[in-house]
């Protein structure tokens, strides 16, 4: 289901085209407004983020379902992570793992 107005945009999730970042981690991207972009990352078990991310901006992610490992913590369901601009991480997970990610954009 997708619905689109000027104000508001609603759609499952799981609807939206996946797009393989590596082997084992995938990618939705989210709809996006000038102030925030979202994507849905579902995560394979043994996988890790390619390479450090470094934050432009401020970022955050929500831990759905499994359980990642990021800067040493174990993160699991309702855990919520945010990072000031300049931060960096590099997200793994042995078990599987899926997450909102959200960045926010300075206009």
């Amino acid at each position: 289901m997708t619905q689109d107005s000027s104000d508001v945009q609603i759609l499952n999730v799981d609807e939206v085209e996946p797009v393989e970042v590596v082997p084992g981690i995938i990618r939705r991207r989210l709809p996006a407004t000038d102030w925030a972009r979202g994507w849905m990352y579902d995560f394979a078990p043994g996988t890790e983020w390619p390479e450090v991310d470094v934050h432009e901006g401020e970022e955050r992610y929500y831990v759905i379902s499994g359980e990642f490992i990021d800067r040493g913590q174990r993160l699991g369901p309702g855990s919520y992570v945010v990072f000031a601009p300049g931060s960096t991480h590099r997200p793994r997970t042995e078990t599987g793992a899926r997450m909102l990610g959200i960045s926010i954009l300075t206009p």
